[in-house]
């Protein structure tokens, strides 16, 4: 997974660093959307707000801490200067992934940390602080979902449970859907499979429900970043998942030269129905 130790025990200690980690930094998203949120445009047009920069102060300080001298790449610290280059492993961090939402005043907002190595997002947590749940994976190593309170340490989670995705049915599929970045493509691309519910929401909770079998597909042709997608990518590839370019190559992370754009991507539950619908 990360070259810091390696051994079971040694993952397994470190998820449960980062899962604290998560858990404050969603504390601090909660008290401070309780006073002004002091939203504002940045140049890509995508909102952020105060929590937004509590929430990576919080992440920020912590991984200095937990992985002394691991490249961290964070959305809006990217935003003001990249690194000058990108190791084989290092870490992807949004801070608060689903920025509208919670500007809207709805819960469906998360904080995403991943551990990627050789381009792949090996570890990845994923946490709904509004909700009180956690969704966290390691590959190889399955993917489970937790109830824990936001601020809590991982060892105080309730309701641990394993999760992993289901097989599609042949029909009545259904697609987890972006409420606020539905675009176009993705539209006509659902259109062409036998969907039978859509399950609107924000941010990257998406993946999770594919990751719990909740949902089947999760499908945005429109561009989006690393950071929004290398935790649930981690999750839902733990609990059986797949997350593949609509050509059917597995998304990559890491690529500096592209600004760490995602242009394209398809989350599947069950690997074979992604290989036979796109067939």
């Amino acid at each position: 997974m990360v070259r810091v130790q390696d051994s079971s025990a040694a993952d397994d200690r470190l998820l449960d660093e980062l899962t604290t980690v998560v858990s404050a930094a969603g504390a601090a998203i909660l008290a401070t959307r309780s006073g002004s949120l002091e939203t504002r445009t940045k140049s890509d047009l995508t909102p952020v707000t105060v929590c937004d920069h509590a929430a990576e102060a919080v992440i920020l300080e912590a991984l200095a801490r937990l992985l002394p001298g691991m490249c961290i790449v964070s959305e809006e610290a990217a935003g003001r200067a990249l690194p000058q280059r990108i190791p084989d492993s290092f870490v992807l961090v949004d801070p608060l992934d689903g920025t509208r939402e919670l500007v809207a005043g709805r819960d469906e907002f998360t904080v995403n940390v991943a551990i990627v190595a050789g381009g792949r997002p090996r570890l990845g947590i994923v946490a709904a602080p509004a909700q009180a749940l956690l969704w966290r994976g390691i590959e190889g190593r399955g993917a489970e979902r937790l109830r824990l309170s936001p601020g809590a340490p991982a060892s105080a989670a309730q309701a641990r449970s394993p999760i992993r995705t289901r097989s599609a049915p042949p029909s009545g599929l259904i697609a987890a859907i972006s409420r606020s970045h539905l675009d176009p493509q993705t539209q006509a691309y659902l259109a062409r499979l036998p969907i039978g519910e859509r399950h609107p929401c924000g941010s990257a909770v998406k993946f999770c429900q594919v990751a719990e079998g909740c949902a089947d597909v999760y499908a945005r042709l429109s561009p989006t970043c690393e950071w929004d997608v290398a935790a649930g990518h981690a999750v839902l590839a733990a609990a059986g998942g797949v997350v593949n370019t609509p050509e059917g190559a597995p998304v990559s992370y890491g690529r500096m030269a592209e600004k760490f754009g995602v242009p394209a991507f398809i989350a599947w539950g069950d690997p074979s129905a992604a290989a036979r619908l796109r067939a």
